[in-house]
């Protein structure tokens, strides 16, 4: 059950859960193209492209560093072909990037309104058609979408309208692309965290260290996104997968190591419907 050789296309990959997701890879042998914006170095976010590159050859992968906004066509385009060029296809794409801001209807200006809806709904739109060509000639194929169950409650949307109809723009791709590739082989799933994620958008944007102590590390997230690579494509797709209820079902039990340092209850993430709160074990505090 390995990856190696198998080539993902990930975007918005030079760190967090993206990064991750390519590092396990990575350890199997894999290919892994990085296509994202960040070729220097930010104050508050850490890793670039080239660093992501450096991490997943080291881990054992080999790795294409493509600067690349996903706004743009022809940039997704000329990485993609840049991709297969290297790689000679593509088997795994990961639609990792994502913009946010959680603010109301009037305190929401129409450029970040834009910026969200263009790199969330969009550019998985986007980038998902560019690599669906290479995608139908690949054994086992796999689209993977880090968006949230459809759960269509007003309390997701009251307060950050914009935010949430960009992110579900992305689930709706899952929903739609499921069906419409189901007879090409190709699955496509959606996969969300139960629990928040230690990242820099958690740091930064939704708790500060506080949230991040109640958070699990995104490396729940890679091995999740790991097991369903090794799901048969034709038969595990249209799913809105909960990381650990992905684990759980390949037989995973412990789970406090994607958390050690938590001596609490964990935070609950934005979008998780009651019912997965309800069947789960692990002990949960809803702060969104």
């Amino acid at each position: 059950m390995s990856l190696k050789g198998k080539t993902l296309f990930i975007s918005g990959g030079s760190r967090g859960i993206g990064l991750a997701i390519a590092l396990r890879a990575a350890r199997d042998g894999a290919n892994v193209t990085i296509a994202a914006k960040t070729a220097e170095p930010h104050p508050k976010l850490p890793g670039t492209i080239y660093t992501a590159a450096q991490e997943i050859e080291k881990a054992g992968g080999k790795a294409l560093p493509v600067l690349c906004d996903i706004r743009e066509e022809a940039q997704v385009a000329e990485a993609v072909s840049r991709t297969v060029e290297k790689f000679g296809g593509i088997d795994i794409c990961v639609n990792n990037a994502s913009a946010i801001q959680l603010t109301g209807t009037l305190e929401t200006d129409m450029k970040r309104y834009d910026l969200m809806h263009q790199i969330n709904t969009r550019g998985t739109f986007l980038v998902s058609k560019m690599c669906i060509p290479h995608l139908k000639l690949a054994n086992n194929p796999h689209i993977l979408n880090l968006a949230p169950p459809l759960d269509m409650k007003a309390k997701w949307f009251k307060n950050h309208v914009a935010y949430t109809m960009a992110k579900f723009g992305m689930s709706m791709c899952t929903l739609g692309m499921s069906a419409e590739f189901a007879r090409d082989g190709i699955a496509v799933n959606s996969l969300w965290p139960i629990s928040t994620i230690d990242t820099a958008a958690v740091r930064n944007l939704l708790g500060g260290a506080t949230v991040a102590a109640m958070s699990r590390s995104p490396d729940i997230m890679a091995d999740a996104a790991h097991a369903i690579f090794m799901r048969p494509s034709r038969e595990a797709t249209g799913n809105f997968y909960i990381d650990e209820e992905v684990l759980r079902a390949e037989g995973v039990s412990v789970l406090s190591i994607y958390a050690p340092g938590a001596t609490g209850p964990l935070a609950g993430d934005f979008f998780v419907p009651d019912e997965v709160f309800a069947r789960t074990d692990t002990k949960i505090k809803r702060i969104y």
